[in-house]
This record gives C-alpha cells, sequence and structure tokens, in this order.
C-alpha cells in the first residue's frame, strides 16, 4: 500500500472512531445531565426538608422560651401573693378576739367605777388594731353605707326609717375586715327596704 492509501485509511479510520465516538459522547452527556439535575434535586430536596425541620424546631423552642417565662412570671406573682397574704389564716383566727375586745370595751364605758381599767383596756385594743392595720388589715365601713355584696352580708332587712335610707345599711351585727384588698371577712349588716 502506498502511502497516500494509508493517509486516506487512517483518516476514513479517525472519522469512523469519532462519528461511533460521538454518539456515545451525546449519551454520556445526557446522562450526567440527568445524574447531576437529579443530585441537584435531591439536595433542594434535603435543603427543603432541612429547613422545614429547623423552622419547627425553632417554633418548639420560642414556644418552650413562653412557656417557662410565663411559668417564672406565675410562680413569681404567687410567692408575693403568699408573701402579701401569708398571715391571713392568723388574722382571721384573732378576728373573733378583736370582737370580743371592741364588746369588753362597750361594756365597760357603761360602767362608771371602771373609768381607769377601761382607758388601760384601750390603750391595749388600740396597740393591737394598730400592729393589724400595720399587716394590712383594714375595717369595712358600713354606716351609712349603700349594701354591697361585695362587702356586706345581709342578714335582716329592716323597714326603712326614711325613703332615703332605703338600700342602705341601717346597723353592722358584725364588722367585716379587708386584708390586703381581699375581703376575708364580710360585713353582716341589717339593710333598709
Amino acid at each position: 500500500m502506498s502511502k497516500k492509501e494509508n493517509n486516506i485509511e487512517e483518516k476514513e479510520a479517525i472519522k469512523d472512531q469519532t462519528s461511533s465516538e460521538m454518539p456515545l459522547n451525546e449519551t454520556e452527556t445526557a446522562e450526567d445531565a440527568s445524574a447531576q439535575m437529579s443530585d441537584e434535586e435531591k439536595l433542594q430536596k434535603e435543603l427543603d426538608e432541612a429547613n422545614i425541620k429547623l423552622a419547627d424546631l425553632n417554633d418548639k423552642y420560642l414556644r418552650q422560651i413562653a412557656e417557662f417565662d410565663n411559668y417564672r412570671k406565675r410562680t413569681i406573682k404567687e410567692k408575693a401573693e403568699l408573701i402579701k397574704n401569708g398571715g391571713e389564716r392568723t388574722i382571721e383566727a384573732i378576728l373573733p378576739v378583736l370582737d370580743d375586745f371592741e364588746r369588753a370595751l362597750a361594756n365597760m364605758a357603761k360602767d362608771e367605777s371602771a373609768k381607769e381599767i377601761l382607758t388601760g383596756i384601750e390603750l391595749i385594743y388600740n396597740k393591737f388594731v394598730s400592729a393589724l392595720k400595720q399587716n394590712g388589715l383594714q375595717k369595712i365601713e358600713t354606716e351609712g353605707q349603700v349594701f354591697d355584696t361585695d362587702f356586706h352580708e345581709a342578714i335582716a332587712m329592716v323597714p326603712a326609717p326614711s325613703e332615703e335610707l332605703k338600700g342602705k345599711v341601717l346597723d353592722c351585727v358584725q364588722t367585716g375586715y379587708i386584708l390586703n384588698d381581699k375581703v376575708i371577712r364580710h360585713a353582716k349588716v341589717a339593710v333598709g327596704e
């Protein structure tokens, strides 16, 4: 074979090889592209799932923080309330003694021979009432007040002597008390009708 023929054959062989490889490269490129596309889709899907999970965990975290903050505020408020009204049961137990004190003073005021004793007992009574006031105890005023179920307990309905006294407190049978803005004993009263 001549050199020329050899060159032609080589060229044809290269041509054949190139043409046969061409479709193979295109196929490989398409497969690579689809594989690359599916990898990108997989990554995007994983990213979306991670973002959803992150948002869910962030929401749970914020709710947990808010719940803890509410718990903390509630316990602080309960503690303050407990400190403020911690002596309520003790003061409620003392109220009957206070009532007896007032009745004793009223009876001693009628007796002229007990004036000096009355003065001493009044001093003790005033000191006792002052100590209770310092702890937040207040007497519920009833004299001439409009009947209010938040503070008064009606034990009797009495005919009113005048029209303007209807619905008002005419007499107080038992004194009521408020401890730190909370009624611990309602005043028992007679109301005009």
